[in-house]
């Protein structure tokens, strides 16, 4: 049998480096997607575009970025060893730590030296003659592959909003998802920070302890909840260590892969006093309890979920002393949970502060950035920081920005311009040999634990392709539709599907994201997995193999 690498050919004209697979992006799925290409005996290369690993926590580094996964269901799980070296300071780690623990992983398996950093994407090309792809990068250096998969993230394209004069202001401004390396000094300054949704909630309960006037431009609050975060002392570190077996063994089981999964119970199925006492212990739990541990219909029944929104509205009045400034923070546009929920630390108890002021943008816009600030209907605010926390081009962003070609010239972006397909968010018609990690329709939740099946489930199909001599894989347009047909299916008749957000693929950011589309898999984590699953038991029924 020949070798993958023997059966290379090198398209006409396309000089470089060639391997045997080159995996886009040096985070949480690339890392890992290296190690187990490596044990296939592949040659490959990881193109980063930063300086280091960590993808997403390498990136976000503003102030409060943390976990909002326990740590302890977030981490890898491959690794037995690691498992039981690493220590997890906090039940929700920092940033900092996490970017830490990835350059661990980075050292154990000497990562590094398939990794080449300063290296942004720019272009992806097949080739029918070679079966190959040439991937270009913005320094116009050129690499040819067999295989090419795509470990750029579900939420890792960030989003400007489209002020003008942006480029006029003369402060120093930040995007929380491309946040420098040095400190940012807060201190005594005047910032504003543009944003409410999780980053921007997180930046917000940092900079108000430090800042001499901050200024929150809010447009959509969102609902959000405690996260009941705590140090780890070092005798429950070791009790953690003992339940790791049966803490990963209940994120395959739940719905979400959170160690959190709905009720088997509706919310009227209690009673008012009943619902109540549920509804305070999970407000009081640490993390997403209280979004993915309630009662199961609370995201499908409207009048459940205004049980649910009434309770945390009510909890923003008391936490938030003057009550127009309560009210202005309490959604009226979509239902508690129907969006992404921001877990939060003292978030509300900071507009109780002398020093923070919210604006509502919904009642007076931005009309521009200034030279020296910010210009709404109503004033102009001066500033020496400008924060945007303006969120990412969810899903298909980082996708968007990479020219990828398939068969016939065909590109992935003109493919999806009536929305993202994906055959179980991993493969694309049109696209062979290009495999997906965070696909659009892949299963998100606690990202991590679908980054690992994933990173399996192609690292399967790559070893039933050596062990049966076969050099191209691509998803058949009927398995397609019957996947799409699927994931239509199991979005109807959730509330979520009725509000514009990026798990709806609404951006309005971004030009041609104003259509509400099914951008994610709303089915349960167990139920992607067996479709998945599925597909390999039946000798990969659905992918052209040849």
């Amino acid at each position: 049998m020949t070798t993958m690498t023997e059966t290379r050919a090198a398209p006409a004209g396309a000089p470089g480096t060639t391997f045997d697979a080159i995996v886009i992006g040096a985070g949480m799925s690339g890392l890992y997607q290296l190690i187990r290409l490596r044990e296939l005996g592949l040659r490959a290369r990881v193109f980063e575009a930063g300086t280091g690993v960590g993808g997403t926590w390498y990136w976000n580094r503003y102030p409060g970025c943390r976990f909002d996964s326990e740590s302890y269901s977030y981490g890898y799980s491959f690794d037995k060893d690691l498992l039981q070296e690493w220590s997890w300071s906090e039940h929700f780690a920092p940033q900092p730590e996490t970017e830490r623990y990835l350059n661990r992983v980075a050292d154990k398996y000497d990562l590094r030296r398939d990794i080449q950093f300063n290296a942004r994407v720019k272009a992806a090309e097949w080739d029918e003659a070679s079966r190959s792809w040439t991937v270009t990068l913005e320094d116009g250096s050129r690499h040819r592959s067999r295989f090419l998969i795509t470990a750029i993230g579900a939420l890792s394209a960030p989003t400007m909003p489209n002020f003008p004069g942006i480029s006029d202001f003369r402060g120093q401004s930040f995007h929380t998802g491309l946040w420098p390396k040095e400190p940012v000094d807060f201190a005594g300054k005047r910032v504003a920070v543009i944003g409410t949704g999780a980053s921007g909630v997180q930046t917000i309960q940092e900079v108000a302890k430090m800042a001499r006037e901050l200024v929150v431009f809010q447009r959509t609050p969102n609902w959000c909840a405690p996260l009941g975060n705590g140090r780890i002392a070092p005798e429950e570190m070791e009790q953690i260590r003992a339940r790791y077996d049966e803490i990963f063994r209940r994120c395959e089981e739940t719905f979400s892969c959170f160690l959190h999964t709905p009720m088997d119970k509706n919310t009227f199925d209690a009673s008012e006093e009943e619902r109540n006492a549920i509804l305070e212990k999970l407000y009081n739990e640490r993390g997403f309890g209280i979004w993915v541990g309630n009662f199961k219909d609370m995201l499908t029944n409207r009048e459940a979920n205004r049980v649910i929104s009434d309770f945390v509205a009510n909890k923003i009045r008391q936490r938030v002393k003057d009550q127009k400034v309560a009210e202005k923070l309490i959604p009226t546009n979509h239902g508690f949970g129907t969006r992404r929920v921001p877990l939060e630390t003292n978030y509300y108890e900071v507009y109780n502060q002398p020093n923070v002021t919210l604006v509502d943008t919904r009642e007076t816009p931005i009309e521009r950035i200034t030279g020296t600030g910010i210009r709404t209907s109503e004033r102009d605010y001066e500033f020496d920081i400008i924060v945007y926390a303006t969120g990412f081009d969810a899903l298909r962003g980082a996708f968007d920005r990479i020219d990828f070609r398939g068969k016939d010239g065909v590109t992935l972006k003109e493919m999806w311009k009536d929305g993202a397909t994906s055959l179980v968010g991993m493969l694309q018609d049109g696209f062979p040999n290009m495999f997906m990690l965070l696909g659009p329709h892949a299963a998100l939740g606690n990202i991590p634990r679908s980054i690992e099946f994933n990173v399996d489930w192609v690292t399967r199909l790559l070893r039933h392709m050596q062990a049966n001599g076969l050099t191209r894989a691509e998803a058949t347009p009927e398995a397609m539709a019957k996947w799409m047909d699927h994931v239509m299916e199991v979005a109807k008749g959730l509330l979520s599907m009725e509000v514009d957000s990026w798990m709806t693929g609404v951006n309005v950011n971004v030009k041609g994201r104003q259509v509400r589309r099914v951008a994610r898999y709303t089915g349960s984590a167990p139920a992607y997995r067996g479709w998945a699953d599925d597909i390999a038991a039946r000798g990969y029924a659905g992918v052209a193999l040849s």
